[in-house]
């Protein structure tokens, strides 16, 4: 240790003040908790631009078959996707119900008209691992049903196997 400047120096390093066995540890000190601003989160955008999550109603129906299968459909017959994006996901007889309806696009609203949307979906569950659902779709200024089955497969997989348009089995 230099006895005129009270610093000890250790192969290349000088340690100013303090003997060698007293080496500072990972600890926090006075002055870190004591400076402006300590103990407060950092700031954050509250402003109109940050996104906003969807409602808890809305994620709850997202997960629920009827919802899901429900969207799907009114894209497939609404002509915004191509019949074949559902083919993993309906059975034999439901696809060529989807394959004969789609060119149509029955479920598509006239010109000025907003695009279809559903409006309510619910189900009834006449055995286990079979839904019969039904939905309220708008489509502009016209309201139409659109009924569909589903079963749940061996897979652990629901997957579509009818479907009625307005009544009429198509």
């Amino acid at each position: 240790m230099n006895r005129t400047t009270g610093s000890r120096t250790i192969g290349s390093k000088t340690i100013a003040g303090r003997p060698a066995g007293n080496r500072p540890t990972g600890g926090r000190t006075a002055a870190r908790t004591t400076g402006p601003g300590a103990g407060t989160a950092p700031p954050r955008r509250t402003d109109a631009r940050r996104p906003h999550p969807a409602p808890a109603t809305a994620r709850r129906r997202e997960r629920l078959p009827r919802y899901w299968f429900a969207e799907r459909l009114l894209l497939t017959l609404s002509g915004r996707r191509p019949v074949h994006w559902m083919l993993g996901h309906t059975l034999g007889a439901a696809y060529d119900q989807l394959a004969a309806l789609a060119p149509y696009a029955p479920l598509q609203p006239a010109p000025p008209g907003r695009s279809p949307a559903v409006r309510h979906c619910d189900e009834f569950r006449p055995s286990p691992g079979v839904i019969e659902a039904f939905a309220r779709i708008e489509a502009g200024d016209r309201l139409l049903a659109l009924a569909f089955r589903l079963e749940h497969c061996t897979d652990q997989r629901w997957r579509c196997s009818a479907v009625e348009l307005g009544g009429t089995r198509r």
